[in-house]
């Protein structure tokens, strides 16, 4: 500061109130003054500046993969709605790991967020703690938990994968399975999975035409792999609801490979709406859970509550849309 201030010809203490937008610096020094730290390429610290106001400005969140279309529209929704506040995110991904999300929480938690927003509303029962003593906003993302621990924003994964099913089954379908991952780390696709099993019995029809795809994320390759053993295997089926599109868009090039036509022999239902669901030859039928909108949503509620509304917990329910393409009937 002391550089900038013999630049620009002024006092280090006109340079701080300069930075600190003090009115009883004149437009023309603050310009002079915000010139000379850009010719001097001074990024201004923050650090001693949150000691004293108590205000970190960064909202922390946490997400399964940051390779991920869905997660990474829902992080973009999120920083569009709080860039105008001058808020920025700190991103940290768990890798489907709940005792990563664990150590994040406690990483995040010694800088003193604004607000923490986590995917999903199963933690491991320190997390939970964590999160539960914080004494700043928790907002759970992706998921309706039965017990949250403060705000949540998400929908059902089990019910969306439901109202598939029963469209199959509307359709004259019984022979339908269900291609998914390791059930102890993805959460969200194992109450896909769950979701599936309870249609099915409701329907009174076979639940057990359940596929592993391997360990999450599911690859477009493991999907493939998946649809392979599900062919051989289980020759007759009529249907499958992969755990997401990239499981499903694999599961359709393995029946190319095969000459299996879909969905004149065999239809595939993917989840997320990804780009690639649309472009894929026939287009996958799937379910867009709308991930931007949550993390808008999530802006919205976070500006709320730091300007101090203090409702009841929020639980915000987003309906996920069942598309409905070529390939399937």
């Amino acid at each position: 500061m002391a550089d900038i201030a013999r630049l620009a010809g002024v006092s280090p203490m006109t340079v701080s109130r300069a930075f600190k937008a003090d009115s009883s610096v004149s437009d023309a020094t603050r310009d002079a003054i915000l010139k000379a730290a850009d010719d001097l390429g001074y990024v201004f610290d923050s650090t001693a500046s949150s000691l004293r106001s108590q205000r970190t400005d960064f909202i922390a969140v946490t997400i399964p993969s940051i390779n991920n279309a869905n997660f990474a529209e829902t992080v973009r929704g999120l920083s569009e709605g709080l860039k105008a506040r001058g808020l920025q995110i700190l991103l940290g991904y768990t890798d489907y790991d709940m005792a990563e999300e664990e150590r994040l929480i406690e990483q995040f938690l010694r800088r003193r967020p604004e607000a923490i927003v986590v995917t999903g509303g199963r933690h491991t029962p320190r997390a939970r703690r964590m999160l539960q003593n914080a004494g700043i906003p928790v907002i759970e993302t992706w998921d309706l938990p039965e017990d949250p621990i403060g705000h949540v924003i998400g929908f059902s994964n089990a019910d969306a994968v439901r109202g598939m099913v029963d469209h199959f089954v509307a359709r004259g379908l019984s022979r339908i399975a269900f291609i998914g991952g390791d059930t102890t780390r993805d959460t969200r696709g194992a109450d896909r999975r769950v979701g599936f099993i309870a249609a099915m019995q409701a329907h009174g029809l076979d639940a057990t035409r359940l596929i592993a795809a391997g360990i999450p994320p599911i690859s477009m390759r493991e999907g493939a792999g998946a649809m392979g053993r599900l062919l051989d295997t289980l020759p007759d089926t009529q249907a499958v609801i992969c755990v997401s599109d990239l499981s499903a868009f694999g599961a359709l090039t393995e029946c190319q490979r095969r000459g299996v036509d879909v969905p004149g022999r065999l239809w595939i239902a993917g989840f997320g709406d990804y780009e690639i669901a649309g472009i894929a030859v026939p287009a996958l039928t799937t379910i867009n859970p709308f991930p931007r909108d949550i993390g808008a949503r999530t802006a919205d509620l976070i500006l709320d509550l730091l300007d101090g509304r203090d409702d009841p917990p929020a639980r915000i329910a987003i309906s996920p849309a069942l598309l409905i393409r070529q390939s399937t009937g």
